[in-house]
C-alpha cells in the first residue's frame, strides 16, 4: 500500500479507501487488502474456492497479492479477533450503493424523498444483506461510521466521497436494525467530531443521542380517511383543533396507549383535527419540542417511530385529523448534531449575523443554500407521506421572513434590493408549500405568523402590491385577534365600553387571509395565566366569560384551535412536567361540575358547529358574514349573522356584561319565520344560570339595524347565544 495511502486512512481523511482497500488488479495477480484494528489475522475466501491468509503490515492493515484470474466478486472475510471470529463481506469490495439519479438530484437541490438517498438505509446490494450510509459533508476531510456493530471504532468503515456532491458513502454488509451510530467527521484542521446523523429515522432516548438503524414495519389502515380527506379545501371545511403536547397530555403514556385513548377523548369532545406540538426529537424537554435535533425521527421519548405511525393511524381511523408543529426556522448549537456539522457552518448561514437567532440562542437555517433548502423542503414531504400528516403549522414564519427580526440597527444587513425582507427565506416557503400541495392531496399548511405581511396564505404564482407572490400557505394562525379579543375580556365589564373596538377591529382585516383563531400553550404559560383564570371576577364569572368567549369564538370567521386543559377550564397555567390538572374533573372533587360544565361546552360547541355550514363553509367570504350591531359599546354586546353558501344564516349574539338584558332587540331578515336557540353558554347544564330563550322566537315587523324585521331577546349575562331559522 502506497504510504500516503496509509498516512491518510490512519488520518482518517482518505476520500476514496475504496481505491486501496478491497481486491484490485496488480500486475498479473489481485492484490487484496483490508484494514481491521485489533485483528489477529485476517483470511480471504472467493466463490472460486479460493482461500489465503492475509500478511500483517501492521497498524491493523493486512495485505496479499494473490493469483485468481481475476478479481473475484463476492469474496468474504475471516476475521479472527482475540476471541472471537467474524466472517463477513467485504465493504470495499462493492460499487456505490447510491445511483447516479440520487446524486444529480441532491446537487440540484431537488431530491424531493431526499430520506431515500441519504441516512441509513438497511438494504440488498450487490446480493448482499447490509446498510448503506450515506451523509451530506462537502467541508470534511474525511468521514467514518462508528457505532455498535464496530464498538464506536470507525477504523474499518471509512466512508467514500461521491464526486463533487458532498456525499460520503458506504455499505456495510450484515448489519440492520437496532444497530446505533454516529458519523466520525475529520474536520479542515485535522480534528474529529461524531455527529447524529441528520437524516436518521430513528434515535435513542434523550439525553442519549445516537442514531438507530430502523426499518419500519407498520402496516396503514387509513385509507378510507386518506382517500377523502381531499374532498373539501381546509377553509371552507369544519376545521376545530385541539393542541396539546404528546408527552404531558397524560404523562407517562407512550404512543401506543395515547392511541388507546387520545382518539376516544377527540371523538367524544367532537374536534375535527389535533394538533401535535413538535414531535420530531430534540434534546431538551423543556423546549417542549422547538429545538429539533432529529429533523426526520419521533421523539423516542414515548417510542418507536412505528409506534408514533400506529397513533396517527388511530386518529385518521376515528376521523380525526393530524396536525403536527414543523420547526424549520432554527435548530440547536448541540455540539453532536447540526451546529458546524462537517466543521464549518453547513445548515447555518456563514454569515453570523444570518445564522445566530438572537432570542433563542440557536442557529438559523441558511434558506439560499439548495441542499439546505432540499433537506427542509423534503422534511416537510417526509413527514406528510411517510407519517400520514395531515397537515404541518410552521412554526415562527416571521423570524424567517425578515432579516431584522428581533435585531438592533447593525447588527443586520439588508436584501439586495436594500429591503428587510429575508428574500431566501421567502423562497423557501414558496418551494415549500407548493412542492407538498403538489405532491400530498389533502394537506394543508398553517403558518404562525404574527406580523402583516402580504399573501402568507395567497398562491405563490399570483403576485401582491409588494412584489411578491403569496407564501402559498393554506391558513394563517389570527394573532391579532388572538391578543385584541383576549385583551378586551381581561378588562372588568364595566371598563369594557371603552375597549369594543378591540372585539371588533379582527373584521376589518378578517378576510385578507384565510384565518385560524388560535388560543394556544403560547398563551397559557410563562405568567400569562390559563385562559379562564384570564377572566376578571369571581370563579363564577371567570367561567361564565370563559363559556361567552369560546362561544364567540367558534361563531367568528376563522378556524378554532384550543389548547389542551382549556376545554375545561384548568385554573393552572400548564406545565410541561404534569401536564392537564385531570382531577379537576374527577366526580369526588367538590367543584368537578364546573369543569364538567366547560367541556360538555366544548362538546356541544363542536357538535353545532359542524352541523351548521354557515360556521364554516364561507370563512374566507365577506359575504359569510354581517354585523347585526358591533357598536354596542354601552352594553358589551356584539350580534353578528353568518350565511352559508346557500345563504341559510346563524345569528350569534354574545353578552360581555354581566347582567341580563331582557328584550334586546336585533335586526334580522324578514325571510327567517322563527329562530330556535341551538346554543346557549348560560344554560345549567354547563354551569351558568339558566337564562335564555327556551321559545322559537318570532321576528317583528319592526325595523332595526337596516333590516326589515327584528327580534326580541333575552341575553343572559356573561354569555353567546347561537340561533338558527
Amino acid at each position: 500500500m502506497p504510504e500516503d495511502d496509509r498516512r491518510r486512512l490512519l488520518a482518517a481523511t482518505h476520500h476514496d479507501p475504496h481505491s486501496v482497500l478491497g481486491a484490485h488488479p496488480a500486475g498479473d495477480g489481485v492484490a487484496f487488502r483490508a484494514w481491521r484494528p485489533y485483528a489477529r489475522k485476517v483470511t480471504v475466501s472467493t466463490p472460486q474456492g479460493l482461500r489465503a491468509e492475509l500478511h500483517d503490515d501492521g497498524d491493523g492493515f493486512f495485505s496479499a497479492l494473490l493469483h485468481p484470474a481475476a478479481p473475484p466478486s463476492g469474496y468474504e472475510l475471516d476475521i479472527t479477533y482475540a476471541d472471537a471470529t467474524q466472517h463477513v463481506a467485504d465493504a470495499y469490495s462493492l460499487l456505490p450503493a447510491l445511483g447516479e439519479l440520487d446524486l444529480h438530484l441532491i446537487g440540484e437541490g431537488r431530491h424531493e424523498q431526499l430520506w431515500t438517498a441519504l441516512g441509513a438505509r438497511p438494504m440488498e446490494h450487490q446480493g448482499i444483506q447490509g446498510t448503506r450510509f450515506t451523509v451530506w459533508a462537502p467541508n470534511a476531510r474525511g468521514v467514518r461510521v462508528v457505532g455498535t456493530f464496530n464498538f464506536w471504532d470507525g477504523a474499518a468503515h471509512s466512508m467514500r466521497s461521491l464526486g463533487s456532491s458532498g456525499v460520503w458513502e458506504l455499505f456495510v454488509p450484515d448489519i440492520g436494525a437496532g444497530e446505533l451510530y454516529k458519523y466520525e467527521i475529520t474536520r479542515q484542521d485535522g480534528s474529529k467530531t461524531q455527529r447524529a446523523d441528520p437524516l436518521a429515522t430513528r434515535t435513542e432516548t434523550p439525553p442519549a443521542n445516537s442514531s438507530v438503524i430502523h426499518v419500519s414495519e407498520h402496516t396503514w389502515h387509513d385509507e378510507a380517511w386518506l382517500r377523502t380527506r381531499g374532498e373539501r379545501p381546509a377553509h371552507e371545511a369544519p376545521f376545530s383543533v385541539y393542541e396539546l403536547h404528546l408527552p404531558s397530555w397524560r404523562p407517562g403514556l407512550t404512543y401506543r396507549q395515547l392511541a388507546d385513548q387520545l382518539p376516544a377523548y377527540l371523538s367524544d369532545l367532537g374536534f375535527t383535527h389535533v394538533e401535535l406540538m413538535p414531535v420530531a426529537e430534540h434534546p431538551f424537554g423543556g423546549s417542549w419540542g422547538y429545538q429539533v435535533t432529529g429533523f426526520y425521527a419521533p421523539t423516542a421519548r414515548l417510542g418507536t417511530p412505528d409506534d408514533f405511525k400506529f397513533l396517527v393511524d388511530a386518529l385518521h381511523q376515528a376521523g380525526i385529523g393530524v396536525l403536527m408543529d414543523w420547526v424549520p426556522a432554527h435548530f440547536p448549537r448541540d455540539d453532536w448534531a447540526l451546529a458546524e456539522f462537517d466543521g464549518r457552518p453547513l445548515y447555518e448561514h456563514e454569515d453570523p449575523l444570518r445564522s445566530a437567532h438572537p432570542d433563542w440562542g440557536t442557529l438559523e437555517f441558511d434558506y439560499g443554500r439548495k441542499e439546505v433548502r432540499n433537506f427542509l423542503v423534503a422534511n416537510a414531504l417526509y413527514w406528510c407521506e411517510e407519517f400520514h400528516i395531515d397537515g404541518l403549522r410552521v412554526d415562527a414564519v416571521a423570524s424567517m421572513l425578515y432579516l431584522d427580526y428581533s435585531r438592533e440597527e447593525g447588527q443586520w444587513t439588508p436584501n439586495q434590493f436594500g429591503g428587510r425582507e429575508n428574500l431566501d427565506a421567502v423562497s423557501f416557503l414558496q418551494e415549500m408549500n407548493a412542492t407538498l400541495y403538489r405532491r400530498v392531496p389533502g394537506v394543508v399548511t398553517i403558518a404562525e405568523e404574527s406580523t402583516a405581511w402580504d399573501g402568507v396564505t395567497r398562491a405563490t404564482h399570483h403576485v401582491g402590491p409588494g412584489g411578491f407572490g403569496g407564501l402559498g400557505f393554506g391558513l394563517k394562525w389570527n394573532m391579532g385577534w388572538m391578543h385584541d379579543s383576549l385583551d378586551y375580556l381581561a378588562h372588568e365589564p364595566v371598563h369594557r365600553r371603552f375597549h369594543h373596538g378591540e372585539m371588533t377591529f379582527s373584521m376589518v382585516y378578517a378576510y385578507s387571509e384565510n384565518y385560524v383563531l388560535p388560543i394556544s400553550h403560547d398563551e397559557v404559560v410563562h405568567g400569562k395565566k390559563s385562559l379562564v383564570s384570564k377572566m376578571p371576577g369571581d370563579w363564577w364569572q371567570q367561567r361564565a366569560t370563559h363559556r361567552a368567549y369560546l362561544g364567540f369564538m367558534w361563531a367568528h370567521p376563522g378556524k378554532q384551535l384550543l389548547f389542551m386543559g382549556q376545554e375545561f377550564a384548568q385554573g393552572a397555567e400548564w406545565s410541561e412536567a404534569r401536564g392537564p390538572d385531570w382531577w379537576l374533573l374527577d366526580p369526588a372533587y367538590g367543584a368537578a361540575a364546573d369543569h364538567r360544565g366547560v367541556r360538555d361546552l366544548t362538546r356541544d360547541l363542536n357538535a353545532v358547529y359542524r352541523d351548521a355550514p354557515a360556521l364554516w363553509e364561507r370563512d374566507t367570504d365577506p359575504a359569510g358574514f354581517s354585523w347585526v350591531v358591533g357598536d354596542a359599546s354601552e352594553d358589551n354586546v356584539f350580534a353578528f349573522l353568518r350565511h352559508d353558501a346557500d345563504g341559510t344564516p346563524l345569528l350569534a349574539v354574545s353578552n360581555f356584561s354581566p347582567v341580563v338584558r331582557q328584550e334586546y332587540r336585533l335586526g334580522v331578515p324578514a325571510s327567517v319565520p322563527a329562530w330556535h336557540e341551538v346554543l346557549n353558554t348560560d344554560a345549567a347544564r354547563y354551569g351558568g344560570g339558566g337564562v335564555g330563550n327556551p321559545e322559537p322566537v318570532k321576528p317583528d315587523d319592526v325595523g332595526a339595524h337596516g333590516r326589515p324585521a327584528s327580534v326580541r331577546l333575552t341575553l343572559p349575562p356573561l354569555a353567546t347565544i347561537w340561533l338558527k331559522p
